[in-house]
Formats: structure tokens, C-alpha cells, sequence
């Protein structure tokens, strides 16, 4: 008789579209069966007893950096460092990005260096792809990537001079991603009005990190998703907006998709959680990121979005620069590198955001479930059999004090420090290795896998599973996270 690897028994499983009372069981990387709690723990190698606490799937964050270079900044984290980070957070699956570091370097080329990179990483990774400019290479230089797994491309409509696509590069990739069932992922803030702003605050000496909300205004975030959901809907793209700062940009995509367009929100924890008091605090350049943290009135509103359904997943836009970085150009912010770590604290930052108005169904869809569904990442973000063993047991009503200090990104800030937060993970179980316990972490070598993605619509047609009103139950502790 075959015993399996690992029970984790007497759990309340949650998925995002319900919860049922189990004893989940794995084996050689897999979930094999969901035996009903009350039937008897069947023998395995391993048993831990989740009485009383939660298991979700594990976290799918489908917008991370990796070692990224920005003109003459490099984040200082490689693939060991930040899946390892992922895992203590509870991330499973992390998606990074291959964009081309300069001209001499083609998105092929740039997702390739980043797939070798990646052999390092003890978690699971897929890629996306990034274009710049246009040429004839690029419908082949797409299908060879569409070859490879990497089914989605990300564009900016800013940081002209760098990573900034036109409007030409835009519309022709859209077609092409069409053409080979993928995604296109864009970073949406209006370059002309962002760079003519930028100018104005420099000419009045207004550049300092101090002013970084206010060289950033939400009309340039949604006069860019509106200009670029025009582009989708003619040519018929699905479309995926990351890091969405403010709620008439996610209003648009929303009523988009109320006139039958594919496309998504995508938030941050940062943007549900901070507002742009920070830039006024002591380290205002903890918070330097684009879009950059918004008003108070403007973040209860993305709350009330993310409540709502309408925002569809929420990552972690992981950069892992350090303060001796941040802190070359704080006089001038069009020189300083921008991003903030996050991989490791998303899952407690956006539970405690969600509890006091979600269900953890809801936090379940946002935090692995969607973005495994909208990115076509195959057997991830449910717990079922034939998925893979990709665990979180945790107990929401534990709470914990963010040390950046303490964090494992290869960074020495965090722009949650000292935030008490709920829904920390306290097993990670990741293809099926006990990753984190009570015991700490326990490196399981460069194992992890790269995940080829499936077709955006192939992989969505495919799915049958559906939220079920029935059996969502409400978050059983309330949190909040102190402003």
C-alpha cells in the first residue's frame, strides 16, 4: 500500500470559491485527495494537525522584479534571495519579468537570461515578456516566446528614453498577442503629462522625494488606461493593468469589461495601505514607487473597489532596491530608483487590508487563485486533487509587527515597518516540501520549476470552476492596519 507524503489534517480548506472542513493529501508534489474532516487521517510519512487554522493555496504573485536594472541602478536580490523571501511569505509562484536592459538586448534574449537565472529559485516561476520598440523580428520573437511558455508581454506608456513603448509598438503587439492567445500587461501613467508635471515641479524646485505624489497626478494613470483600452478594443486584445493606484482607473476597466472587453486590475498592497502623508514622514524615501502612494480619500476608494470584485488580482510589484540606493538622489526623483520589496509581506498586508469587508474566499481570489486563473499558470491558486501541492496554513487571528530587519528580501527597509499585521503564514508547503514550519525555513535547493504558461483564452475556456455565494463565510478576525 502506496503511503502518501503528507497529510495536513483537520484544516478548514479554503479556495475562492468556498471552504469545506478537510484533511488534504500529497504526494510526489501533487494533492491527490480531500478526504471530509470527519472521516479518519489516513497514514502518511508526515501529518500536521491544522486544527483551528486555515489552509489556502499558495500564493501566486504575478508581478515581481528580479535582479532588474534600472539605468544605473540593479536591485540587489537574485532568484535564490527572492523566492526564498517568497516562500517565508507564503508565495508559491512568483512571475517576473524579462525586459530588455538596453537597445543591444531583444525581449527574446531578455526573457531567455532570466529563464537561465531562474534555475536558482526554490520556488516555482513563470515569465513575461517586454517590448520596447517595434521591428520585423518581433512578430517571431513573440511566437518563440509564446513557444517557451512565456504567453504575456508587458508595455509601459512612460520612462521615455528607457522602457517606454509608443503607440505604434503598443497597437502591433496587441494584434500579435491576439494572434498567439496571450496577455498584454501595461504599466499605464501618460508620459506627456508626467514628464511636462515633472518639469514644472523641477523648474519651481519642487524634485525632492518629498513632492513625488504630486509630479505623478491619477489623470495621468487614467487618461493612459483609457487611451490603452481603446487600443484593446480595437484590436481585440485582453488586457491586464498593473498597479492600479487610483478607482476612476479601475472604474474604467471595469466598465470595459461591462461592454464585453477582457481586461483587469491589478492593485498593490501599498496603495491599499498607504496614502501620501509618507512623503512628509521622516523616510519619505521608503515610499518611492510609480504610480506613487495617493491621497487618503483616494486609497479608501481602492478599498472600496477591491471590496467590491472589481479589482482582480493584487501583487506585489517587488523591487528590491536598498536606502544607501534610494538615498543617492533624494533631491531630484527623476534619478532615483524606483520600487519597493514586497514579496515577502503580501500576504498579511493585503489580509489585514481585506478583513474588515471580505470574505477569505475573496482574499483567496486576489492573492493566488486569480492571478493563477488570468495569467493561465497551470495547476496552481486551488486546492483540489491533481493540483499542485502548493500549501499556506495560517491562523488569522495571529497578529505580528513588521521588522524590516527581520525580513528576508535582501533589503534593509520594508515600507510596512512597525505595521501590525494579521494572516502571516505559518506552514508553507510548497510542490509538496515542507518549506516553513514552526522550525523555520527549510531550503529546499534551486528546485523550483519553470511553469510554461497555456493560452490566455485556451486556458480560460478550460476552467469550469466558479466562486459559490453559498458557502462564503466572513473573515473571523477583523484587522486593520495602523495608518
Amino acid at each position: 500500500m502506496n503511503i502518501p507524503d503528507l497529510v495536513i489534517a483537520h484544516g478548514t480548506v479554503v479556495n475562492s470559491f468556498g471552504r469545506q472542513a478537510a484533511h488534504v493529501v500529497v504526494d510526489d508534489g501533487r494533492i491527490t485527495q480531500l478526504i471530509d474532516a470527519t472521516e479518519p487521517v489516513p497514514a502518511a510519512a508526515r501529518t500536521i494537525d491544522a486544527s483551528g487554522k486555515l489552509v489556502i493555496p499558495g500564493g501566486v504573485d504575478g508581478h515581481c522584479h528580479v535582479a532588474q536594472v534600472t539605468g544605473r541602478f540593479r536591485t540587489l536580490d537574485d532568484y535564490r534571495t527572492t523566492s526564498t523571501a517568497a516562500l517565508w511569505g507564503g508565495t508559491t509562484t512568483i512571475i517576473d519579468f524579462g525586459i530588455p536592459r538596453d537597445a543591444q538586448e531583444s525581449p527574446l534574449d531578455a526573457v531567455l537570461n532570466k529563464k537561465r537565472l531562474a534555475a536558482e529559485s526554490r520556488c516555482d516561476v513563470a515569465l513575461h515578456g517586454s517590448v520596447v520598440s517595434w521591428d520585423e523580428t518581433m512578430p517571431r520573437q513573440l511566437e518563440q516566446l509564446a513557444r517557451e511558455g512565456v504567453r504575456s508581454v508587458k508595455m509601459y506608456t512612460t520612462n521615455r528614453g528607457s522602457t517606454m513603448a509608443d503607440g505604434d509598438t503598443i497597437l502591433k503587439v496587441m494584434r500579435e498577442m491576439v494572434r498567439l492567445d496571450g496577455l498584454t500587461y501595461i504599466h499605464a501613467e501618460h508620459d506627456p503629462i508626467i514628464a511636462d508635471c515633472t518639469e514644472q515641479h523641477a523648474a519651481d524646485g519642487r524634485i525632492g522625494i518629498e513632492h513625488l505624489h504630486s509630479t505623478r497626478p491619477e489623470l495621468a494613470e487614467e487618461t493612459s488606461v483609457k487611451e490603452t483600452l481603446a487600443m484593446a478594443e480595437y484590436t481585440g486584445a485582453p488586457v491586464y493593468f498593473v498597479h492600479q493606484s487610483t478607482p476612476g482607473a479601475v472604474d474604467l476597466v471595469a466598465e470595459a469589461r461591462e461592454r464585453g472587453q477582457e481586461a483587469y486590475s491589478e492593485t498593490c498592497p501599498h496603495y491599499l495601505t498607504l496614502d501620501d502623508t509618507v512623503y512628509g514622514s521622516k523616510f519619505p524615501e521608503w515610499y518611492a514607487c510609480c504610480p506613487p502612494m495617493r491621497s487618503a480619500e483616494t486609497v479608501a476608494a481602492l478599498k472600496e473597489r477591491l471590496a467590491a470584485g472589481a479589482i482582480h488580482t493584487v501583487s506585489s510589484d517587488h523591487s528590491c532596491y536598498d536606502l544607501s540606493q534610494k538615498r543617492e538622489r533624494t533631491d531630484d526623483v527623476r534619478f532615483m530608483p524606483h520600487g519597493l520589496p514586497g514579496v515577502e509581506t503580501r500576504m498579511p498586508v493585503t489580509f489585514t487590508a481585506m478583513a474588515p469587508n471580505s470574505t477569505v474566499e475573496d482574499f483567496v481570489e486576489v492573492f493566488s487563485a486569480g492571478p493563477a486563473r488570468i495569467n493561465a499558470v497551470p495547476g496552481k491558486g486551488t486546492i483540489a486533487a491533481g493540483f499542485d501541492a502548493d500549501l499556506v496554513i495560517f491562523d488569522p487571528a495571529e497578529e505580528r509587527e513588521v521588522d524590516g530587519g527581520a525580513l528576508h528580501m535582501g533589503t534593509d527597509f520594508s515600507p510596512f515597518e512597525g505595521k501590525t499585521l494579521n494572516g502571516w503564514p505559518a506552514v508553507v508547503v510548497s510542490a509538496g516540501r515542507v518549506v516553513v514550519d514552526d522550525g523555520g525555513f527549510h531550503d529546499p535547493g534551486p528546485v523550483g520549476r519553470f511553469v510554461a504558461r497555456n493560452g490566455f483564452a485556451a486556458h480560460r475556456d478550460a476552467l469550469s470552476v466558479r466562486k459559490s455565494p453559498s458557502v462564503r463565510k466572513s473573515l473571523s478576525v477583523p484587522a486593520t492596519v495602523s495608518a
